[in-house]
């Protein structure tokens, strides 16, 4: 599997609240909206992660980390991935995904990383945990 993790960052005249409220309404919906079917083809899994900072362990400090939410998107292979990134950047859509980001992110300009997992063992007798990724709709 690969995983595609970007990092975002809200604007900053949004509430935490209207931010995870545009992105899990609007914005996670809208290549559904505008007709994809699937919405996000070759996708396995697509997950948003909010951020809230915490304090330190060690020093008491809050650091906000500089984004608002990790999202994340599992893809069966490279060649899908790349096929989804085709997709996403057809020129008839471009412009009304880059405009829906700008209602709810500080920029279109976000770090895109893929990702290479490695699990340690977590099991209550050290074993490697097993957890299987049921395809969304």
């Amino acid at each position: 599997m690969i995983k595609q993790i970007v990092f975002l960052r809200k604007r900053d005249d949004l509430s935490m609240d209207q931010f995870m409220d545009y992105y899990e309404n609007q914005h996670s919906r809208l290549s559904q909206k505008m007709g994809a079917k699937p919405a996000l083809p070759h996708a396995q899994r697509y997950v948003r992660r909010y951020v809230t900072p915490q304090p330190n362990p060690l020093t008491g400090e809050v650091i906000h980390p500089g984004y608002d939410c990790i999202m994340e998107i599992w893809w069966n292979s490279l060649a899908d991935y790349q096929a989804a990134m085709k997709g996403l950047s057809d020129p008839a859509m471009l412009d009304i995904r880059k405009a829906d980001e700008l209602q709810l992110f500080a920029s279109n300009s976000n770090p895109v990383c893929l990702v290479e997992e490695h699990d340690s063992p977590m099991g209550p007798n050290g074993e490697m945990m097993q957890v299987q990724l049921v395809p969304q709709d």
